[in-house]
């Protein structure tokens, strides 16, 4: 049984979900003190966050990034305003999916199957890789460089994991495949932005030009 947590200030809907989820054989908590989400994340810790985007005292952007300080669970972000701003800041504060309200609750629990599969099954499957001097960690989704352990999210481990698989340059129809499935949200530049962060984090731990570019084409490892 799958722990989540849900992080939304409407307690009908909040009600709601915990109870349909239930249903659906997840076991999982509402927040209660949305000044500290995160330590209720600490307590409770859970294996996937469903997160509003709208709530007291501080945002759902604000609450992915500090739980992305701490941890690489994967974030599904549930909210009204799901305009393309939004799903793309989303993504770029470590967001793993966004799934607009309302919805049917059967679309979420699948999108949520999916999710919970690739961020947990896929990665017990897949074997060590290496490039350059760096390993991929299939264990805990990081990469060992040297003498440092740089901690990935769900998404910058998946574009590593098959850039690394696959060899050469990969498409990027194949890696928004391989990230999300068929989730219709994803566009080229929600694939930018999470290459540019990886791109980013990679760089500051001495694995400059990891990532390489062919135009009109995709990206590969150099």
């Amino acid at each position: 049984m799958y722990r989540v947590l849900l992080v939304e200030d409407d307690r009908g809907i909040a009600d709601a979900l915990c109870a349909q989820l239930g249903d659906w054989g997840f076991a999982v908590r509402a927040v209660e003190d949305f000044r500290d989400v995160t330590g209720e994340f600490r307590a409770f810790d859970p294996q996937l966050v469903l997160l509003d985007l709208m709530l007291p005292f501080q945002s759902g952007y604000h609450w992915c990034a500090e739980l992305r300080k701490i941890s690489n669970v994967p974030v599904m972000f549930l909210s009204s305003a799901a305009d393309n701003l939004n799903i793309v800041t989303a993504m770029n504060m470590g967001a793993d999916d966004f799934i607009a309200k309302p919805f049917d609750c059967a679309v979420l629990v699948a999108k949520m199957q999916a999710l919970l599969r690739r961020s947990y099954d896929f990665v017990q499957a897949a074997p060590a890789l290496t490039c350059r001097g760096a390993q991929l960690c299939t264990d805990d989704q990081t990469l060992q460089f040297g003498a440092e352990k740089i901690a990935l999210s769900k998404n910058e481990y998946r574009i590593l994991e098959t850039l690394m698989r696959e060899g050469g340059i990969v498409s990027r129809d194949t890696l928004m495949e391989r990230l999300w499935e068929t989730d219709s949200f994803v566009d080229e530049n929600t694939l930018n932005v999470n290459v540019a962060r990886l791109r980013k984090k990679l760089e500051g731990a001495g694995l400059s030009e990891y990532i390489v570019t062919k135009k009109g084409v995709g990206y590969g490892l150099a």
